[in-house]
């Protein structure tokens, strides 16, 4: 009779939360679909005469003109719309659903088209005043200097390659890893830094533009260089960047000055840890310093579940609670803490951590698919007001990309109140036997 007593809780338990599990998942799928579906529906494919506002499909014996430029946001070669790509292939994967890929596809093709490529790659040559450069469609695909010009996009690329072996895509791609391992600029022991704001400055945003090419680069070839390029950079970005009181990571470090800056900020933190998923997801079983790794990921992962808010959000800059609830940063975390659970990386009760973060980016979505609470691209500063003082944008996409992402591997993941149920099971298993 005692073991019925026990069980009949643990039977209703079981009972009301299958159900609901299956409900939010759906609700999940559904998010999904309706931010998926939006971005396809808002994306032009087209080009935009800015004075004449004359629309072109494809640039094809368009007379020549500096005001021709990309319609949509989502057709700019950019950084952030790497991740987004990501984002959409990995919710096709998900969802078994194409048009999600597909939809990348269409987005490079209309880049490699040679007629469009030419035409802006004149633009890009004739213009003078290099300052001004940035004001044309695609400039940092001709510039390819920093990071930022191609690290996501080419591993997007190699993403989109496996499934169309396009060989204009792989021309590119080994042309920013060549670039990538040879000549991005970097300090004496190797870590990729940038020329500003001083002189040689470690940015934790350049540990994912680099990683997620050189863990797909190495993945693709099977050349290990790759991997111990990337290896080399997470544990030297570490070494940097790492603050062991706070478990956080600083969003730089100035060499001239041999100190770090002001701000524990929200995204590079995320940066640094989606880096860290990307590399093993696709390091080999028996790469050297896999356990090393983990070990690293982990650490982080525990310092990040400190500064969770009760929303299950995580806050702009990270160790202050007047600053505001983040939406990228809060789904690069989530992601990656999915990604952790569900690949074993992780124990299974940081399931939790990763529910309670998903429970809150739902909030941050509204009934259209729109993401909001998005910080736009921000560079270092000196002064934290810079940082507790940026935009919030809705939909744009370093934060839609990182939200497919989170819900693509939030669908994966055993539910966290599943769990104690489980937990419970073997309780009274273990009474029983007594």
């Amino acid at each position: 009779m005692k073991n019925r007593k026990l069980l009949l809780p643990l039977l209703i338990l079981v009972t009301c939360v299958i159900p609901l599990h299956a409900q939010n998942r759906e609700h999940t799928r559904e998010v999904l679909q309706k931010i998926a579906n939006r971005i396809i529906n808002s994306t032009s494919f087209k080009f935009i005469n800015t004075k004449t506002k004359r629309e072109y499909s494809n640039l094809k014996g368009v007379p020549f003109s500096m005001d021709v430029r990309v319609k949509s946001q989502y057709n700019h070669w950019h950084y952030t719309n790497g991740v987004l790509y990501i984002g959409m292939m990995e919710l096709a994967d998900r969802l078994n659903d194409d048009r999600y890929r597909s939809y990348v596809q269409q987005c490079m093709q209309l880049v490699f088209n040679k007629d469009n490529l030419d035409y802006f790659r004149k633009q890009y040559s004739e213009t003078l005043n290099q300052r001004n450069v940035s004001k044309h469609s695609w400039y940092m695909y001709y510039r390819m200097i920093r990071l930022d010009d191609y690290g996501t996009m080419a591993a997007s690329l190699i993403d989109l390659y496996q499934y169309h072996k396009d060989p204009s895509y792989k021309a590119y791609i080994n042309k920013a890893a060549d670039h990538l391992m040879y000549f991005e600029p970097r300090l004496k022991d190797s870590t990729i830094a940038r020329h500003f704001p001083h002189e040689m400055t470690v940015w934790a945003d350049d540990l994912y533009m680099s990683v997620s090419l050189l863990a797909r680069m190495g993945k693709l070839t099977g050349n290990a260089k790759y991997f111990d390029y990337a290896t080399k950079q997470v544990m030297h970005f570490h070494k940097y960047l790492w603050d062991p009181v706070r478990q956080l990571y600083y969003h730089c470090y100035y060499t001239d000055t041999r100190t770090n800056g002001v701000a524990y900020w929200g995204r590079c933190n995320g940066w640094v840890m989606m880096a860290q998923a990307d590399l093993l997801s696709a390091l080999p079983k028996n790469y050297p310093k896999r356990a090393e790794l983990i070990k690293l990921f982990q650490q982080q992962v525990e310092g990040i579940a400190r500064y969770q808010s009760e929303s299950g959000l995580w806050h702009q800059l990270l160790n202050k609670t007047d600053s505001f609830l983040e939406t990228s940063a809060s789904a690069m975390f989530t992601f990656s803490i999915a990604r952790g659970v569900n690949r074993g990386w992780l124990p299974l009760d940081f399931a939790q951590v990763a529910d309670y973060g998903w429970r809150g980016i739902l909030t941050k979505i509204t009934k259209n698919g729109d993401v909001t609470d998005i910080c736009p691209g921000t560079g270092i500063a000196p002064a934290l007001p810079a940082y507790y003082s940026r935009p919030r944008r809705t939909d744009i996409a370093m934060g839609e990309g990182p939200v497919l992402r989170a819900g693509a591997e939030i669908l994966k993941m055993p539910h966290y109140h599943e769990i104690p149920a489980y937990e419970t099971y073997h309780l009274v298993k273990d009474r029983r036997k007594k």
